[in-house]
């Protein structure tokens, strides 16, 4: 979902010289990952109101304001560190509209479920019941991803939150770790307890013929 570290970390060296030129190359390269974790963050009765090429926007002019900042001193990767601010713009759109979008906006943190990233949500189903689809059961993969996005809305905060990183942002365990200010082994853990608890879930929603593997 995010660019390749080495040419990020290349501009960033250029950013910390002065180069404006590397400063919007910086930008421009991380705006369509951006937007695709916003579109996926962001409540869907709220995206009738607000427009994500906005919150975008508004996450990448906060970047750009305190980038010489985080230069001094980059407590995260990069992509971690927009990230975060693109959570926290999140979170105030949710907060803004709270009361006209009357579902999960509530939450301190955003945590949404994502819809219509079909092949993620497929891939985790593969990976909990280790198997095949059969060519009659790819005809239904919108469907099976749609179990597995609502299966995922019943997991508590942290539990959804640690699988929509791992399987739909596609961080890696020690990303995680580090956004959630935690060991390596701990965001281990707290995954696997995820997966555990989400395959619960699925089991108890498929009908039998479709029961994920024991």
């Amino acid at each position: 979902m995010w660019p390749e570290q080495l040419p990020t970390e290349e501009l960033l060296a250029q950013a910390k010289t002065g180069n404006e030129s590397a400063v919007n190359q910086l930008m421009d390269r991380h705006r369509q990952s951006l937007r695709q974790l916003v579109r996926m963050r962001l409540d869907q009765k709220i995206q009738r109101r607000v427009d994500v090429s906005d919150v975008v926007q508004d996450v990448l002019v906060e970047a750009n304001r305190r980038l010489q900042t985080y230069l001094v001193s980059p407590v995260m990767p990069f992509h971690l560190w927009l990230r975060q601010i693109a959570k926290d713009r999140i979170i105030d759109a949710h907060r803004r509209h709270r009361a006209s979008a009357r579902r999960s906006v509530d939450r301190e943190q955003a945590v949404v479920a994502p819809r219509g990233y079909d092949q993620s949500s497929i891939q985790l189903l593969g990976m909990l019941g280790d198997q095949r689809l059969t060519p009659a059961a790819a005809a239904l993969q919108s469907e099976m991803a749609r179990k597995v996005e609502q299966a995922i809305t019943k997991l508590d905060e942290r539990d959804c939150e640690i699988i929509v990183m791992r399987h739909y942002e596609h961080l890696t365990n020690q990303e995680i770790a580090q956004a959630l200010d935690l060991t390596e082994p701990a965001a281990s853990m707290r995954y696997l307890r995820a997966v555990r608890r989400l395959k619960g879930v699925l089991q108890d929603d498929l009908p039998a013929d479709d029961s994920i593997n024991q």
